[in-house]
Parts: structure tokens; sequence; C-alpha cells
């Protein structure tokens, strides 16, 4: 480990061996990726899936980025303000990992480039020559900044606009990224709006929570100045996400003072600022009067060490949700087994179809922080976007298998009530809102 961590240091000591230049000033609340005077910060990276990178011991994650970064280093340079690459080489990665986050890049690339930034190590908002026709079959014709490895068809995938400016001119890009969702700006144009980035490494599975910030070049020269992040907290990030789309009918199902609209046990819940909460050791399923088909639903939770809760979907009045309805989309503290010493199935996480099908993990707030959750219901499918990254996507037609061989008799449903799976843990609910599709 000693070896691993002194072989790292002169790795990152040589990328300061660079001339002094005036240092770099970012906006308010902004810091600068890129210092002005070196490649400080900077290490080498490659397409390499960042779980995988990740998942390295130290000693082959040093020497992994030994190698790159040794290479990098041909390839680039310093030049006071503008960070430069001669079109070849690993790509510049930061050392830093980063969540949500505001990011401020400007570029200045020649005919024939092809370039990009990957977020969290997964590429990547596309840069290249909008006049290059022989890849007009690749989508070059309509100009940068689309996320070019989501699918085909895919939102995000090309720009909404052409935003690129003549070659020789300085391209500005604004890049907002909370959960999966980016939005992108290019010259102050939209070009890409909230879009979902796809894994490009496995499609089946989310993008990491956590990763790096890569250019990636090649083909021709690029430069590079300005570039800021600003890290995105949580209340932020929430109210983001919660502000996509708001308009377009979404409606309260909960006023924040009392359980007006509401059936079921309300007494064994409580209302405490704004936020619905289980008494201590009481529970039961509360629900909407209203009931609904096929909707989306947005929420806020916050959960306590080893919280389990459960949001009740086409929920018929009375029964067990989980079997009932058409589902429970569980609510459960992702370290659930750490905080209790209890084995779950993972049909049983938070946001999976409870007993049917399990959603992906590693993408709640920590305990005690506010979580924005969407739920969509078409048919007999259901997605569950949590905190901007979808963790599931399933079709409850197509289970065959359950916990347990336990059946789902309520799974087919067409309709029923939104509620709360209360059970006894005071997970809390606010700004509850439907919206029928």
């Amino acid at each position: 480990m000693k070896l691993a961590t002194t072989t790292r240091s002169l790795l990152f000591a040589t990328l300061l061996a660079a001339p002094a230049f005036a240092a770099v000033t970012p906006p308010a609340g902004f810091t600068a990726l890129y210092n002005g005077r070196n490649l400080s910060g900077w290490r080498g990276g490659d397409t390499l899936d960042p779980r995988k990178y990740a998942a390295m011991s130290e000693d082959a994650r040093t020497k992994q980025d030994t190698d790159w970064t040794a290479d990098m280093l041909k390839h680039w340079r310093a030049e006071g303000d503008e960070l430069v690459n001669d079109g070849h080489g690993r790509y510049a990665t930061t050392v830093k990992d980063y969540g949500d986050f505001e990011l401020l890049v400007d570029y200045k690339t020649v005919p024939l480039a092809d370039s990009g930034i990957y977020l969290r190590g997964c590429p990547q908002v596309q840069i290249w020559d909008y006049t290059e026709q022989v890849k007009f079959k690749l989508g070059s014709d309509k100009g940068s900044g689309g996320l070019w490895n989501n699918s085909p068809g895919a939102p995000g995938k090309d720009p909404l606009v052409k935003a690129d400016k003549t070659f020789g001119e300085w391209n500005h890009f604004r890049v907002l990224m909370v959960g999966a969702r980016v939005t992108v700006w290019l010259n102050e144009q939209l070009v890409v709006d909230h879009a979902l980035l796809e894994n490009y490494y496995d499609r089946k599975t989310p993008i990491p929570a956590r990763g790096p910030i890569e250019l990636q070049t090649h083909d021709g020269e690029i430069r590079w100045r300005n570039l800021f992040i600003r890290e995105i907290g949580t209340e932020e990030a929430n109210r983001i996400l919660s502000a996509h789309g708001e308009a377009a009918g979404f409606k309260s199902v909960f006023n924040g003072k009392d359980f007006t609209g509401w059936a079921g046990p309300v007494d064994n819940y409580q209302i405490v600022d704004g936020a619905i909460l289980c008494r201590p050791k009481q529970g039961g399923t509360i629900f909407t009067q209203e009931q609904f088909s096929d909707f989306v639903a947005r929420l806020e939770f916050k959960l306590p060490p080893g919280g389990n809760n459960g949001l009740a979907i086409r929920y018929p009045g009375s029964g067990d949700t989980a079997y009932v309805g058409m589902c429970e989309s569980q609510i459960l503290d992702d370290q659930y087994e750490q905080a209790t010493g209890e084995k779950i199935d993972p049909r049983q996480a938070h946001g999976s179809a409870y007993g049917m099908i399990a959603a992906a993990r590693g993408y709640q707030r920590p305990i005690g922080e506010w979580n924005f959750e969407e739920v969509t219901v078409r048919g007999s499918t259901i997605k569950v976007e949590l905190n901007g990254t979808l963790i599931l996507n399933g079709d409850l037609a197509k289970v065959t298998e359950f916990l347990a061989n336990k059946p789902h008799p309520g799974k087919d449903r067409t309709s029923g009530s939104f509620g709360f799976a209360g059970h006894n843990d005071p997970v809390a609910f606010r700004v509850i809102r439907i919206k029928s599709l």
C-alpha cells in the first residue's frame, strides 16, 4: 500500500512541474478545474466502466493511473488560461469524483476534430465537426452538445438545435447534472433538456452516483478554458427535479396540514412540519380517496436509520397493498441490512416492486436528508426514478417468480388509490403531487 501511495504522489507531483501563469478566477460559487498553470487535479483516463475502475485494488488502480497519465502528459499542455490537447492521447480526467453539479466549459476546436465530455466517467456530451459530411450519417450535421452514446431515438441523443459557432471561435457549454438527468446549453441555446444519460457500459443499470469529469479528444487539436464546476446540494437538486414539467398537470394530494382527501387509519399518522409520519409503533395503509389508473406521482421522503415504508400503488382500500394492490413500491433505507442486521431479498430493496422486481441500489441521499422520487405507472408497467436516476423499469405482467413463491393477485389491477403502507417507522413524506395520464 505504501509503495502504491508513494507512486501516486510522485505521479501527481509530476503534473505540477509546469510554467507558472496567472491563476484562473472562477465565478461565485464555482471551483476552477483547470488553474491556468498546470495539470494539478487531473490524471489520465480512458473509456473504462467506472465501476470496474473502482473495483480495482489500490495497487492496480495506481498502476493504471500511472500508465494513463504518462501517456496523457505527452499530448496535453498548459498554455496560460488554455488547456490544450493535440488530438491524441488519454483523456484529461479529474482526480476528484462528482455527484450532482453544474459545469461550465469553453472549447475551441478545428475541422475534422471529434471530442466530448464524459460525465461521471460515462460518455458523453458530444463535440464534433458539424460540416464533416462523412459523419452526417452519425449525426454530426445536427451539431454538438447531444448525449451521443444514448440509444438511437432516446431523448438527448441528438441536440435540439445546432448551436455550434464557426471554427476558430470559442464555444461555451453549461451542463447541469442531477442524478442521471442532464441538461445542456451550448452557446446559451438549450440543446439537451433534462434527459437521462444512459449507462454506455451496461444499458440495464444506471450510471454511477459519482464519478470524474473526463475531457475526451481525438482526431484534431482542441483547446479548453474557463473550466469551472459547482457542486449541487440536496435542496437545490430536489428543486431542479421538482420544477421540471411541474406545470404539466400535477396537482397536490396532500395539503400539508391535515388528512383532507385521505382515508384509512389516518389516526395512526401525524403531520409534523408539513410532512406525514407514522406515529410510534403504529402504521397501516392510508390512501387517497381519489383513485388513479395511469399516473405519475412525485414526492419527497426522509428516512430514519433502518426506516421501512412503501408506496401503495392502485390500492383497493383494504388488505396488504403488496399483494392486493398493483404493488407496493418499497421505501427502505439502502443500508437497512447494516442498520438492522436483517438480510433482505433484492426484491425488497428501496424502489423495488415488492417481491416481484428488484430496483438498483445506491442512489439514496444520506439519512436525514430529503430524497426526491417519481413513480410512473402505465398499464402493467412501473418506473421508479430516485433523485434523478431511473432505478426500476419493469412490467409486472411479465413477472413469473415471486418472493417466497407468494403470488400477487392484485398486480393486474388497472386502477386504485395511492397511499403509504406504514410499517411503524417514522418515515416522512411531503410535497405529494400526482398527474393522471
